[in-house]
């Protein structure tokens, strides 16, 4: 399975873990949500790029209540 995600403002707690929400769509356009804790890439690789589009992506989130997420 393929799933397209997009970074919201949202945080929440899951099993006491800070998570950051991202909504997603399957390949066959079923939506999506994804908890996301932790990204990584590869140290071999120029993080540069990386990590310039995830700060533009990743404002400061507002925290929600797991309960109102879902």
């Amino acid at each position: 399975m393929k799933i397209q995600i997009e970074a919201t403002d949202q945080l929440t707690r899951i099993d006491g873990v800070p998570v950051r929400l991202w909504e997603g769509v399957t390949e066959n356009g079923v939506r999506c949500k994804v908890f996301v804790h932790r990204i990584a890439v590869n140290k071999a690789y120029d993080l540069g790029p990386f990590e310039r589009e995830l700060a533009e992506q990743m404002p400061p989130g507002r925290h929600v209540d797991l309960r109102h997420i879902l």
